[in-house]
């Protein structure tokens, strides 16, 4: 794996212990080669965001490998949630290459790109649901879209996306406005898993809920995962949720990303990263 721009951090072997030491930072923003033989289902690749005059992102390269849960984290203003929808297509990158399951999704149009979308789910940090739609309706919207069904069938499949997020059966007829937050949640979550998606994005997915909800919401996302085989690409905030569910962890700094495991991270010697996962909050969830 080629080496790409080196980053300040402790290492084994220095000549004075308390002294950071200057160690590659490898393909994909990796601390560590973590890759194992496994397929790389996303990858990013020099890419810049930029809105006017202000640059969120810049020769950014991040790689996602098959079957892992990875949170994105970062300051407020780093841009994680203009990562996400540039990566799903809701913003273009103005420079760089985004590969999503195999496919370059630069000027991808029409039939390529429906099909790539129906392999993806996404949960929107405000679920997104349509208020005048009922929940069985929410989910049987990217159905309608993508798949040529009978309304029996789709009615089908939505009870039983119900089931999975641990909903009642009689969600299935409530509107958003009936439900509470958690329930929105997992609804909204529901409804990102209506295809039967290979990856799934998650912006936020625990913002708002008490800790209980929250805790019950992670268990869920990780029962999921392993269940069904997905790869999650999840922003969050949430530290409990990092410690609970996440395989790496992938911080944005400086315009760029670096990512490592838990115990990588913190070990990392970077200003922000040592006051996010040392800090109160972050002595307080490692200890749980």
């Amino acid at each position: 794996m080629a080496e790409a721009e080196t980053w300040t951090s402790p290492g084994v072997g220095a000549d004075d212990e308390d002294k950071p030491v200057r160690t590659p930072l490898l393909e994909g923003g990796q601390l560590v080669d973590h890759r194992d033989g496994r397929e790389v289902v996303l990858k990013l690749r020099g890419v810049r965001t930029q809105f006017g005059e202000q640059v969120i992102h810049d020769k950014l390269d991040f790689d996602v490998f098959k079957g892992e849960i990875v949170g994105l984290v970062g300051g407020s203003g780093t841009g994680k949630s203009v990562l996400l929808r540039t990566i799903i297509g809701l913003n273009e990158a103005r420079e760089g290459r985004i590969e999503l399951l195999g496919t370059d999704t630069r000027n991808m149009r029409g039939k390529a790109e429906r099909t790539l979308h129906a392999r993806t789910g996404v949960q929107f940090q405000d679920g997104a649901l349509f208020s005048s739609l009922t929940v069985a309706e929410n989910i049987m919207v990217p159905i309608r879209e993508h798949a040529k069904l009978d309304e029996g069938l789709m009615h089908e499949i939505a009870a039983f996306k119900i089931a999975l997020v641990g909903l009642p059966p009689d969600t299935a007829n409530k509107k958003p406005s009936e439900l509470s937050g958690g329930m929105r949640k997992r609804a909204s979550l529901a409804r990102a898993l209506a295809l039967d998606p290979d990856m799934l994005f998650l912006d936020e997915p625990t913002a708002g809920l008490d800790p209980i909800g929250a805790a019950h919401y992670d268990e869920l996302v990780k029962g999921l995962q392993a269940s069904l085989g997905l790869t999650i690409l999840m922003v969050t905030h949430d530290l409990d949720s990092l410690y609970a569910v996440c395989d790496r962890i992938a911080v944005l700094l400086d315009k760029r990303v670096v990512v490592g495991t838990m115990e990588e991270m913190l070990n990392y010697d970077h200003p922000w990263v040592r006051e996010y996962f040392h800090g109160p909050r972050g002595r307080a969830a490692k200890q749980e």
